[in-house]
């Protein structure tokens, strides 16, 4: 454990606006677009768009079968899906714009989009 009383009154100050633009910047450019609409793909074609202002469950049938989409309290979630390991049931509840739940076996996912379209990576 280092000894604080080496540090002088400069180093405190630097420690401290070190941290407070650390939080400004996080608080500043660490935010998304809030989201809207769940697009609902499957076997690749969007089958749906559906308004996260309202609740309701969406059923949609991929190779394995079908899955249940449940939207509810501005966001939305896999809540059944018969693909063997439930990778996108445990993903839970989707709220942010850009998150997304993919069932591949089924071939069923689910998107969370905005107002803006955000970009994972850009390609030229």
């Amino acid at each position: 454990m280092p000894d604080l009383h080496y540090l002088r009154p400069g180093d405190w100050l630097t420690l401290v606006a070190g941290a407070a633009v650390t939080a400004w910047l996080f608080a500043a450019l660490w935010q998304t677009d809030r989201a809207d609409r769940a697009i609902v793909r499957s076997g690749g074609k969007v089958v749906g768009e559906y308004s996260l202002a309202e609740n309701r469950s969406v059923t949609v049938h991929g190779p394995l079968g079908t899955s249940l989409i449940t939207i509810q309290a501005q966001r939305a979630r896999v809540a059944q899906d018969p693909s063997p390991r439930q990778y996108c049931v445990k993903q839970g509840w989707l709220s942010r714009q850009g998150e997304m739940a993919v069932c591949l076996p089924n071939q069923v996912s689910v998107e969370l989009a905005g107002s803006k379209k955000l970009y994972d990576s850009l390609s030229y």
